[in-house]
């Protein structure tokens, strides 16, 4: 087994993608990067998207990613915005999936959980906790970066559990998990 690994988080939104890095070395994370990429000066939803795509491809070809967590979409009210965010998640794993990197999908309630011992968390008591477990110099003024790096250091948590979440390692691996969702 391979003692080094490098995990990307990423927090998939179509105002701010949110996205983190962390090094595994014999079982012990550090931190490589945190960043945002800010979306809100793009009225186009399509181009919003095809900059989720282009900026995840290009956190995987520097990077070189062994892993990939995604912050699933959460279920709210407004039907448009859950579109929006499955839209952006979808084009992030499309990302992962065109380089054959394994994703898993933790809900915001599990990140929270792992990180704080706490699913209600708030996004700022999971930055703090990051900044302790991390050694965080600063915080950012966006706590989008900080949300996808929850979801790396998530996946890091559960290691090698079967359950944690719905896990990816291709397309073929995604169809034939979501048998229910392919038009037939």
């Amino acid at each position: 087994m391979n003692s080094e690994k490098i995990i990307l988080g990423i927090d998939p939104g179509t105002t701010i993608m949110g996205f983190g890095l962390i090094k595994v070395v014999k079982k012990q994370m550090h931190f490589m990067q945190l960043n945002e990429l800010i979306l809100t000066k793009y009225d186009d939803h399509y181009l919003k998207l095809k900059l989720i795509f282009e900026r995840t491809i290009e956190l995987i070809d520097t990077h070189k990613p062994d892993e990939i967590a995604i912050e699933a979409p959460f279920f709210g009210k407004n039907v448009q915005s859950m579109l929006k965010l499955g839209r952006a998640q979808g084009v992030a794993m499309a990302a992962g999936l065109s380089r054959q990197i394994p994703i898993t999908e933790y809900s915001p309630k599990k990140i929270k959980m792992a990180i704080t011992g706490n699913g209600n968390a708030s996004k700022e008591q999971v930055a703090k906790m990051l900044q302790s477990l991390l050694q965080l110099k600063e915080l950012p003024k966006n706590l989008d970066s900080t949300d996808g790096l929850a979801a790396a250091v998530c996946h890091f948590y559960n290691g090698d559990k079967v359950s944690i979440g719905k896990s990816y390692t291709g397309w073929s691996a995604f169809v034939k998990q979501n048998d229910d969702r392919v038009d037939k």
